[in-house]
C-alpha cells in the first residue's frame, strides 16, 4: 500500500491569501499547503482518493495521478470537497470506447466516443445528503448530450473494500458530521487477522477536536497515524500541538504525520517542536509505502 499527501493545510490553505508572515513567504516547499487529501494505491493497483479538496486538479497533475477507482470522503467541508466535479475526468479516462459515426449527435471528428464509468464513493449518509445539496447536478449517469457532471454512486457503508485494501470508519467529534479512515493490507494470509499480524494498516483522521475512546483503541498500534494539527494554541474545531501529541502518546503508532497546519508555525519549526517524538509533519507530495517488511 502507497499513500501520498495530496495537501496538508488548513482550511484556507499555506500561503493564505494576503499574508505576509515568515511561513506565508518561506521559500521552503515544504510550507506550501494545500487542502488536506490524499491518494492510495493498493498491492493489487486498484487507487482512490481521499476527499476532494479545491486544489485536487492541481495536485493530480502536479503529482502524476491519473488512476483513481474511488473516493473516500471524511465530511462535506468544503476544504474537503471543492475538487469534487474534477471527478468527472476520471469518469472518461476510467470510460468505455464505443462506436460514433457522422450524424450521431454527439460525433466529434472520432470514430468513437467515451461512455465514462461511474464513480464509486463512500461516505457517511449525512455527507451523501450534503453532497446532493451542494452538487445537485450529481449523478450515477452521464449527461444526455455528452454533459460532462461526475457520475457517482454513493455508497453509505462502514466497512468496504477497494482493491486488497480493507476500510474501515472511525468516528470522531468535529463539531460537524464527519469521520476518518483505517485502512488496513495483509501482507500474508488470508484478510481475517488482527493489526499486526501479516498487515500493514493507516489510520486517517484529518479533522477532529477529540477521538472517543472506541476510536483511539481500534487503532492503537497502526503502523501510521494520520492526524490534524492545527496549532500550538487551542482551536475549537481542530486538535492542539498539545492534545495531539496526547491522543499519539495512547495510540503509540510506529510513525505518525500530522496533517490540517495552519501558517503558524514552518516545516522547520514542526520538526524541532516534535523532535524525540514519533511523529513529523508531513507535506505536499510526501509518499510512504507500506510494505510487508515495514515503512518504506
Amino acid at each position: 500500500m502507497t499513500f501520498r499527501f495530496l495537501g496538508t493545510g488548513t482550511s484556507v490553505g499555506v500561503p493564505q491569501i494576503g499574508c505576509k508572515c515568515p511561513v506565508c513567504t518561506s521559500l521552503d516547499p515544504r510550507d506550501r499547503r494545500r487542502r488536506c487529501g490524499a491518494y492510495v494505491t493498493a498491492a493489487d493497483g486498484a487507487a482512490f482518493l481521499i476527499d476532494t479538496p479545491p486544489e485536487l486538479r492541481l495536485a493530480c497533475v502536479e503529482l502524476g495521478v491519473s488512476k483513481v477507482d474511488a473516493v473516500v470522503l471524511t465530511h462535506a467541508h468544503m476544504d474537503h470537497v471543492a475538487g469534487f466535479d474534477d471527478l468527472r475526468r476520471f469518469n472518461t479516462l476510467n470510460g468505455e470506447k464505443v462506436p460514433c459515426e457522422p450524424g450521431d449527435p454527439l460525433y466529434r471528428g472520432l470514430p468513437y466516443r467515451i461512455v465514462g464509468k461511474p464513480m464509486p464513493c463512500y461516505a457517511m449518509e449525512e455527507t451523501i445528503e450534503q453532497m446532493h445539496r451542494i452538487f445537485p447536478y450529481i449523478s450515477g449517469k452521464g449527461g444526455a448530450n455528452g454533459l460532462f457532471r461526475p457520475q457517482i454512486e454513493f455508497d453509505s457503508a462502514e466497512t468496504f473494500s477497494i482493491g486488497t485494501v480493507r476500510v474501515e470508519r472511525l468516528k470522531v467529534e468535529h463539531g460537524f458530521p464527519c469521520c476518518g479512515y483505517l485502512f488496513r493490507e495483509w501482507g500474508t494470509g488470508n484478510g481475517e487477522q488482527g493489526m499486526g499480524d501479516g498487515e500493514r494498516s493507516i489510520a486517517y483522521i484529518s479533522d477532529c477536536h477529540g477521538l472517543p475512546d472506541a476510536t483511539v483503541e481500534r487503532v492503537k498500534g497502526v503502523d501510521v497515524m494520520v492526524l490534524n494539527c492545527l496549532r500550538e494554541r487551542e482551536h475549537p474545531t481542530h486538535l492542539s500541538l498539545e492534545r495531539a501529541l496526547g491522543y499519539l502518546q495512547a495510540i503509540a503508532p510506529k510513525k505518525a504525520y500530522l496533517v490540517h497546519m495552519c501558517h503558524d508555525i514552518s516545516h522547520a519549526d514542526w520538526l524541532l517542536r516534535l523532535k524525540g517524538t514519533c511523529a513529523e509533519p508531513a507535506y505536499d507530495g510526501l509518499e510512504i509505502k507500506l510494505t510487508k517488511g515495514g515503512l518504506g
